[in-house]
């Protein structure tokens, strides 16, 4: 036993054994301090498993926390370690107790010191000591860098072979072995910048393949290495790190080969089991140059500086004097900033200063009255590598890192003195080799307190850490460090947090649903924080559905070319995503189909007239199963969609093509989500004499996410599920949905023997995230604005990794809690995961949805089902989700979704969202071509009932705009013979409408009385006219009732009727009046939205049908949301059922409804003018009695009449069952 100090003779080292009571009954030092230590040396190295401690026998003194430290030589110790961390044990309670720790694996070594850190406060420092372990034997070989071992072996006739070793060395690069084996595999294990490399390498190729381990392992401890090759895999392993290779793969890089051979030990060499060194003991290898069969070290006493308040003083004038001096030393680190030694020239004629700046050496000198001095030298100095300085002083100053030198130099005027202020920051890392005048400090001395002085030092001893090696940084972060921390660089990776754990995308096309976005393409990470890449996927948002669709090669019609090669066509496709990501879109969807279609000409598809299948396809999982029936069919038919349909071309045939006559095609839909996607094509009977064909593979197209609306309702706060085990020992993620009327509750818990980890409502506004890995409970808690217990949806994101723990809230900023230094960092559970609590705490009440860990969904539905009181799912979407419908779109509740119904709106999409306008866009809408379209080629505009009224007698306008521009031309509507009306901000931002009813006559000007319309802010305007009555209608304000002067009643010709409608008219316009064509030259900045015509809503035909050739789109048509249309006039509820009815007996032509919906008409007009007292109303009244006595002319007139005594058609826009805006 040996000791730091003894506080006397009987309480020294020598009585220091467990359970003894001799002298003082222990060692107690003479001092309590954190700079004490207890020792024992073995006497050889041993394998030591555990060690136990007691206080000093019948006394206040023991130890309540304490270190282990191990070395072979009693010098360069190192600190016991575990979970890759430097960790305390826990110590005694009392004087007598045996407190005995089992270490998590053994280590080899022949000193063991024990270091006190804390102990009883009400006493000393008090200690005895046993260690626990067994003899260990070895065989050792010693190289001195120009010596080695050369074995010839016999070939192993096995498909497994095994290298395993130690090692310890001071020197970073050297080869350490290097093998040839049969086939001309070469094998290389090579020591460079301190970690170990392994080279493969094929004949004489100078291509190699390379993985490397290990970091820092010139630290002069043993490394246990092992290289294990199964067929063409090798795996190698450095301490616990594994890494694997296969030779071939694509892991090419260039070692730079050290050109120098292993300087250090190895021991325990063996092949396949066979002692290497002790064949070498034999001489029955071959030996060259100096090889000892023990390990001689060299003893480098190292100090690290573990902090800020680290310092060592150093006696003596070990200042620059005229005579000449040399100061030297060795420093490893990874900070770039640190003061490395600093020292007063004689007679305090000015100051030194040695540091690191921006990883390089800054050497500085300062002297009263004179310029200072400034030098450099080295750069990337932070890597972790032992790095030499050497300061030298004759006739000049020179400074030599790592033996480059570099001469004394001024401090550049231009650096306005930055460069030569004294450094502030301390030095953190590590130092070896001081030496002044080539004298080496005895820093052995300098623990002793034999010379110096010095604070919160460890000596003898290195402790620098490679954060790095292995990297906590996941998916492809990389990893840098400083002395104390790491950090992750995320960037260009997908994820997110301190060690690149969560990602940053949505798993799903639904879940981008949910935060309101439109189509187009997103990434997509189906697996959340697990293994698979995300994946930029077109996600299409309709009405009722939202569709993941994945691309692939060739989705077009392909026809097949003639040739003479091969009897068959086989086509593979390519998808835009990879296989795991293809397969977890596919397996999460509720729905998939794609599109298979076959068009031939004598070109048979299934059945032969032997039977058999002649052409098929391959779908999916991994490579894919041979399928024969086709879209359309079932699966393992072997038929065709008309074989179901029962309207094949030959009623013996499956398929159309099988007649194998004329002309044929077989098309349909694959939905069996089992055979998809589809892999490839074999098509075989394409090379007869005149047959003709053509295939097509659709897009893989899915919607609905099972994950995302996977949920449980606990009725009571009794009520839980359980799950297996949460596996997150390094990174755990949680993240679930949750809706609840109570206060607070559990959410999920899982627990070990002391470790847990807890996700709770801790009240109505407060969610916490807590847990504990061994250093005590951490929580993080958020607090909401609003509360939670609102019974709507709110989002939790919870993560701990081994940097911190974080909580996000909703769309709250995220709260965070980093991780103790060097602390524990497995969370080690044991129970079953409960969602709920089956613990004393107060349970959850309420919906739980979506809940994943670490990027598993866990399936509460299907667990609930099983489970008393749980009810699987919850409804109620809307409640949360019915704010993204907008312009009036209603809210649709499904079962597991949610959807918004645009029929009353007049927008469609996801949202029934709106359209933007820039300056160079304009949209015209064809009357004509709708009207020959919708009559099967008349060109009259009477001849269909389904056409709005295009005569010029009547119409009803609406649309919503926001804009700062005025003048400016919103909607032009003209006919065959220029007769117009165009509706328009002037310069006085006054509405204007300019009617042309007769090409003869002068335009008319009406305007609005409502000013200062270009603000940029929304407003709704609406104009209706009858014969020469014209009501202007603008926001909330009072409405304008107009007349014409120049009105005459239309007849009804075709040639009289309307030609198109224009939105933001283009300079090109057809026959437009010169005045508005140059007011239409200017363009339009703003947004417009909500425009009905009659009842066309050019807007929404242009969107749903853009390629149709009724709308004539020019330059962007881009969605916008301008802000929510304008609002219902107070009156139109009172008559929104006779637009019902009106409508009915459009789509249906039933004219026994005419009298019907005349009748209702006037009792809605009579409500309607007791309301508002209007003349004009009124003589719209006495109008309508007259024209229900022609039947034909009724039904034309009354679409007006209707349209003109209510403006919620303006608002409301055309239901589903008009179909006018599809033309």
């Amino acid at each position: 036993f040996r000791s730091s100090s003894q506080l006397s003779s009987s309480h020294g080292p020598g009585f220091a054994k467990l359970n003894r009571r001799e002298g003082a009954g222990g060692w107690s030092p003479l001092s309590s301090d954190k700079y004490q230590w207890l020792e024992v040396d073995l006497g050889g190295r041993t394998q030591i498993t555990s060690v136990s401690t007691q206080g000093r026998y019948g006394s206040s003194d023991w130890q309540t926390a304490y270190q282990l430290m191990f070395s072979d030589t009693g010098h360069n110790w190192r600190q016991y370690r575990w979970e890759g961390r430097i960790g305390a044990f826990p110590g005694n309670s009392n004087a007598d107790s045996v407190v005995q720790h089992n270490l998590q694996h053994p280590v080899v070594t022949r000193f063991v010191r024990v270091v006190p850190l804390h102990w009883n406060p009400n006493g000393r420092i008090g200690l005895r000591l046993e260690a626990y372990g067994c003899p260990y034997n070895s065989d050792t070989v010693s190289f001195d860098g120009d010596s080695s071992l050369i074995f010839s072996l016999r070939p192993r006739q096995t498909s497994t072979n095994t290298i395993r070793l130690t090692f310890k060395t001071l020197r970073n690069s050297g080869f350490l072995l290097d093998a040839e084996g049969q086939n001309e595999l070469g094998l290389t294990l090579e020591l460079q910048d301190g970690q170990l490399l392994l080279l493969l390498r094929r004949g004489k190729s100078s291509k190699q393949h390379l993985v490397s381990v290990g970091s820092l392992l010139d630290d002069q401890h043993w490394h246990r290495v092992a290289v294990e090759q199964h067929s063409s895999h090798f795996n190698l392993t450095v301490d616990k790190n594994t890494e694997w290779m296969t030779v071939g793969a694509d892991q090419n890089l260039d070692s730079q080969n050290s050109n120098r051979n292993f300087h250090g030990c190895v021991e325990n060499l063996l092949y396949d089991g066979q002692n290497l060194i002790d064949l070498a003991k034999q001489r029955d290898q071959s030996v060259t140059g100096s090889v000892t069969f023990s390990c001689s070290e060299p003893v480098f006493v190292a100090v690290t500086f573990t902090d800020p308040r680290s310092f060592l003083q150093l006696p003596g004038d070990t200042g620059l004097h005229s005579a000449g001096t040399s100061l030297g030393l060795q420093f490893r680190t990874w900070d770039t900033e640190g003061l490395l030694l600093t020292f007063d020239l004689p007679k305090r004629d000015g100051t030194v200063w040695l540091h690191l700046r921006d990883a390089k050496v800054h050497l500085q000198i300062h002297k009263a009255g004179r310029a200072p001095v400034e030098l450099k030298a080295g750069s990337g100095l932070n890597d972790g590598q032992w790095h030499s300085v050497d300061l030298k002083s004759r006739q000049y100053l020179t400074v030599t890192v790592d033996g480059t030198e570099v001469a004394s130099a001024s401090c550049p005027a231009e650096r306005s003195g930055h460069s030569c202020r004294n450094p502030s920051r301390a030095f953190k890392g590590c130092m070896r080799l001081l030496t002044v005048e080539g004298e080496l400090v005895d820093l052995v001395k300098v623990q002793q307190r034999l010379m110096g002085d010095y604070s919160d030092l460890q000596i003898d001893m290195c402790g620098i850490m490679d954060r790095c090696s292995p990297s906590y940084c996941e998916h492809g972060g990389s990893c840098t460090q400083s002395w104390s921390t790491f950090h992750c660089n995320c960037s260009s990776t997908g994820y997110g947090g301190a060690t690149c754990h969560s990602s940053i995308y949505e798993r799903s096309c639904e879940a981008y649903k949910h935060r309101g976005n439109t189509s187009g393409y997103y990434y997509i990470d189906a697996d959340g924080s697990g293994p698979i890449k995300p994946q930029l996927l077109f996600c299409n948002m309709t009405e009722d559905k939202t569709w993941t669709v994945i691309q692939h090669n060739n989705t077009e019609l392909t026809k097949i070319q003639p040739s003479t090669e091969g009897s068959q066509h086989l086509p593979h496709f390519e998808y835009a995503a990879d296989e795991e990501q293809l397969m977890a879109t596919i397996n999460q969807s509720e729905y998939c189909e794609q599109e298979l279609a076959y068009h031939c000409r004598k070109s048979r598809l299934l059945n032969s007239p032997e039977g058999g299948p002649i052409s098929w396809w391959v779908g999916g999982p991994g490579v894919g199963q041979r399928q024969t029936y086709w879209g359309g069919a079932l699966p393992g038919s072997q038929q065709c969609a008309c074989s179901l349909q029962e309207n094949c071309m030959d009623p013996k045939r499956h398929c159309n093509g099988d007649a194998d006559r004329t002309a044929a095609n077989d098309s349909g839909l694959l939905t069996h989500k089992e055979s998809l996607p589809v892999r490839s094509l074999v098509l075989r009977d394409v090379r007869r004499p005149g047959s003709e064909s053509s295939y097509q593979v659709g897009p893989l197209r899915c919607y609905g996410d099972s994950n995302i609306w996977n949920a449980a309702f606990f009725a009571k706060e009794t009520l839980y599920l359980h799950f297996p085990t949460f596996h997150g020992e390094l990174s755990a993620d949680i993240s679930l949905l949750f809706k609840t009327t109570s206060s607070s509750g559990v959410l999920l818990e899982n627990l070990g023997i002391r470790d847990f980890i807890r996700l709770e409502l801790s009240s109505s506004t407060e969610v916490v995230f807590s847990f504990d890995v061994g250093n005590g409970p951490l929580e993080v808690s958020v607090k909401a604005g609003v509360p939670l217990n609102d019974n709507r949806w709110h989002r939790i994101q919870a993560e701990r990794n081994v940097r911190e723990a974080s909580l996000r809230l909703d769309e709250l900023p995220a709260a965070t809690q980093e991780a103790p230094a060097d602390g524990h960092i497995h969370l080690q559970l044991n129970s079953q995961l409960f969602v709920g609590t089956a613990s004393r705490q107060k349970g959850f009440r309420g919906c739980i949805r979506s809940l994943q860990l670490n990027g598993v969904t866990l399936d509460l539905e299907e667990r609930a089902k099983v489970t008393p009181g749980i009810q699987a799912g919850c409804p109620g979407h809307c409640s949360t989700y019915g704010g993204l419908c907008q312009n009036q779109g209603r809210c649709v509740e499904g079962a597991r979704s949610f959807s918004c119904d645009c029929s009353s709106s007049a927008f469609n999409g996801a949202f029934c969202d709106q359209v933007a306008f820039e300056p160079e866009t304009s949209l015209s809408y064809s009357f004509k071509e709708n009207l020959v379209n919708e009559s099967n080629g008349s060109s009259s505009p009477t001849s269909s009932p389904f056409l709005p009224n295009l005569n010029l007698r009547a119409e009803n306008i609406s649309l919503s705009f926001r804009s700062g521009q005025s003048p400016a031309l919103f909607l032009y509507v003209s006919s065959h013979h220029r007769q117009y009306l165009a509706l328009l901000l002037n310069k006085q931002e006054q509405l204007e409408v300019r009617y042309r009813l007769e090409s003869s006559k002068e335009e008319e000007i009406l305007r609005s009385k409502v000013r200062s319309l270009a603000n940029g802010q929304l407003h709704s305007v609406s104009v209706s006219r009858l014969a020469d009555s014209v009501t202007i209608q603008v926001d909330q304000h009072n409405s304008s009732h107009l007349f014409l002067f120049r009105f005459e009643e239309p007849k009804i010709k075709p040639e009289n009727s309307l030609s198109f409608v224009s939105l933001l008219v283009s300079t090109d316009s057809q026959d437009l009046d010169p005045a508005l064509a140059q007011l239409g030259s200017l363009g339009f900045t703003g947004c417009l939205s909500a425009v009905l015509f009659n009842s066309i809503s050019p807007l929404k035909a242009a969107l749903i049908r853009p390629i149709a050739s009724s709308v004539v789109v020019r330059g962007p048509l881009i969605r916008s949301s301008c802000g929510p249309a304008a609002a219902k006039p107070h009156f139109a509820d009172l008559i929104d059922l006779i637009f019902i009815l009106y409508f009915f007996l459009k789509e249906q032509r039933l004219l026994i409804f005419g009298l019907f919906l005349c009748i209702l008409g006037l009792i809605a007009a009579i409500i309607f003018g007791i309301a508002s007292a209007l003349a004009i109303l009124i003589r719209f009244l006495h109008r309508r009695k007259g024209t229900c006595q022609n039947q034909e002319l009724t039904k034309t007139e009354d679409n007006n009449r209707l349209q003109f005594a209510s403006q919620s058609i303006s608002q409301y826009g055309p239901t589903e069952s008009q179909k006018e805006y599809f033309i």
